[in-house]
């Protein structure tokens, strides 16, 4: 059975998982899903959240979740270092990093800026969110240094999750990344891999 994404037009979440489909040669059918999402959609993904993947007797969401399922059920990849390997612990530490502390707070940024009343906008809990974000932004650039990649000398599932996060919060929040880390995300997004899922995504 074939890969199956389902994701909003142009969802940046869905955009990780085809992009690492699209690493793999695997191939793959996206499913455009509308927003808000309808009964049919939340009976198979209660959350009615995107991306939601299906393949086989397996139908997941959460992004990194997918990701890492790929790797694993597809692998061996370049994309996912052997246990052995130094880098394997970073790139996990940094796929779950891109959402459970990047990713989050850009979300309760995101809701504010579109959906929050006008005295919110700008309230206790958003500045403090944005203080968050820009300390992990400061991390992810300590922790490139020198190298060319987030998780040392390879491109891996880390620079998806990363670059996907950087890319979500310039997209939705006019936010550029500062120089050092927008150079990094302008790379990665010349790897030709990632030009044919945005496309796909794009639909």
């Amino acid at each position: 059975m074939t890969i199956k994404i389902y994701n909003f037009p142009r969802g940046a979440r869905g955009l990780r998982a085809m992009w690492v489909c699209e690493e793999m040669s695997l191939a793959y059918d996206v499913a455009k899903v509308s927003f808000p999402t309808d009964d049919a959609y939340r009976k198979m993904n209660p959350m009615g959240s995107v991306p939601f993947l299906e393949d086989g007797a397996v139908a997941i969401n959460e992004s990194v979740a997918i990701m890492l399922y790929l790797a694993e059920r597809y692998g061996p990849t370049p994309l996912l270092p052997g246990r052995d390997d130094p880098a394997f612990a970073r790139v996990l530490q940094m796929c779950v990093f891109s959402e459970a502390t990047l990713g989050a707070g850009l979300n309760t940024l995101m809701a504010a800026h579109f959906v929050a009343p006008e005295a919110d906008k700008r309230n206790w809990s958003v500045r403090a969110t944005e203080g968050r974000v820009d300390q992990a932004l400061a991390y992810i650039e300590h922790l490139l240094g020198d190298n060319a990649y987030a998780a040392g000398a390879a491109f891996s599932l880390a620079d998806i999750a990363i670059t996907t996060a950087l890319g979500m919060r310039q997209g939705a929040l006019g936010q550029a990344p500062s120089p050092k880390l927008g150079a990094y995300r302008d790379r990665m997004m010349t790897r030709p891999a990632y030009e044919r899922a945005k496309a796909r995504a794009a639909g």
